[in-house]
């Protein structure tokens, strides 16, 4: 019997550490998507603007993965050497700490199962963050900290606008770091506490996403049910963050917590990845009219690369989308918003940028228009949003 008791418990244990080997990739490989498409023909004029362009991305949720981002994979959209690849001189990495079961854009509840915590148990995360969804913010940003650590000739991290012009004047200098940006995807991660908003801001964080796809503690969400403005904590947070020159994105938020934000605050905030209802009219975008505030205040939206938010899974849905934009709310305000990692389709990785660069040229898009779009309008946020030191 004793034999026969130790042979089934090998056996479970063998199942259990196949699974934590192999369910994670398997996981992601299922969840972030290429859906490669009509690709344009990439011209020498394409590609030697691009050489030249300041590349910045608002959003990619690549540290929620158990993947080294030092090494190319094979799977997902983002690490190092796709980022290289593709010229990319600014990531902003956020942390996703909690997503509902059933996932859609049009109504979770807030009492839904959460998929982070079982995400992070199969990736064998550490126990406090089974339960702290700040401690999930903690060691999603921890991840970052040390590949600039480790690799400080490959990433840096950028706090501050004085880390910020060392990574222009590196760059300049020809070195091909990648500077990572540290943010939230929602409000959760403060876990409902106010002093939180240190703790992630001692950690790094500087893009703070207000809502995901539940209501939360701040106000509502997009895809919540109550449609609720901020709450008096949300406003209270929303000082505290200002106050320490945290850059708000709102991508996420109902579009009374929009509203609110405006009238609340002094300084721009950002639409890190969206589209425009106008050219794709679903519940992952917020109205035109709402955007064209969010531009009248100095924000800028970000581009998303996936069908919700373009219409279509294709290199001409994005550019159609930023073309849209420019039209609506001016050159100044539109950037790269990619959703990279975060379990969408993309038609590209972050490797094959270029593509957009190609498309917008062959579009007629002006190269000032283009320069802005690929990076230099995120650029100015940061220069004129982050701490000073």
């Amino acid at each position: 019997m004793k034999t026969a008791l130790s042979v089934v418990m090998a056996l479970v244990l063998a199942g259990l550490l196949l699974f934590f080997a192999l369910a994670p990739a398997q996981i992601e490989r299922g969840m972030n998507v290429i859906q490669p498409g009509p690709e344009p023909e990439i011209s020498d004029a394409a590609r030697a603007l691009h050489s030249e362009l300041f590349i910045g991305d608002l959003h990619s949720d690549s540290t929620l993965w158990r993947r080294d981002l030092t090494q190319a994979s094979d799977r997902g959209h983002v690490d190092l050497p796709r980022l290289v690849a593709g010229n990319v001189a600014l990531q902003v990495f956020t942390s996703v700490t909690k997503s509902p079961s059933g996932q859609n854009y049009e109504r979770n509840a807030t009492d839904t199962s959460d998929n982070i915590t079982l995400l992070a148990i199969a990736q064998r995360w550490p126990p406090a963050t089974w339960s702290s969804l700040t401690e999930r913010a903690l060691y999603q940003a921890h991840k970052l900290h040390i590949l600039a650590e480790e690799h400080p000739e490959k990433v840096q991290l950028v706090r501050s606008r004085t880390e910020l012009a060392r990574l222009l004047a590196r760059r300049e200098a020809g070195e091909t770091v990648v500077g990572g940006i540290l943010g939230t995807e929602g409000g959760h991660a403060l876990d409902g506490e106010l002093a939180n908003i240190q703790v992630l801001y001692d950690a790094g964080l500087r893009v703070v996403g207000l809502q995901h796809f539940f209501d939360n503690k701040l106000g509502g969400s997009l895809h919540g049910e109550t449609g609720d403005g901020l709450s008096e904590f949300g406003q209270q947070a929303v000082d505290a963050m200002l106050a320490l020159d945290m850059i708000i994105d709102v991508a996420h938020s109902s579009e009374a917590v929009v509203r609110d934000v405006l009238a609340r605050s002094d300084k721009p905030v950002i639409v890190s990845h969206t589209g425009f209802q106008g050219h794709c009219n679903t519940p992952r975008n917020i109205s035109d009219a709402l955007m064209v505030e969010i531009a009248d205040a100095g924000g800028i939206v970000g581009v998303g690369y996936w069908d919700a938010a373009v219409c279509d899974t294709s290199v001409a849905a994005i550019v159609d989308g930023i073309r849209y934009g420019i039209d609506l709310i001016g050159e100044d305000h539109v950037a790269l918003g990619s959703d990279y990692d975060g379990t969408i389709a993309a038609p590209f990785d972050t490797s094959q940028l270029i593509l957009l660069t190609t498309e917008m040229l062959n579009r007629g898009f002006t190269e000032t228009e283009i320069r802005k779009v690929m990076g230099l309008n995120m650029l100015r946020i940061l220069q004129d949003g982050l701490p000073v030191e």
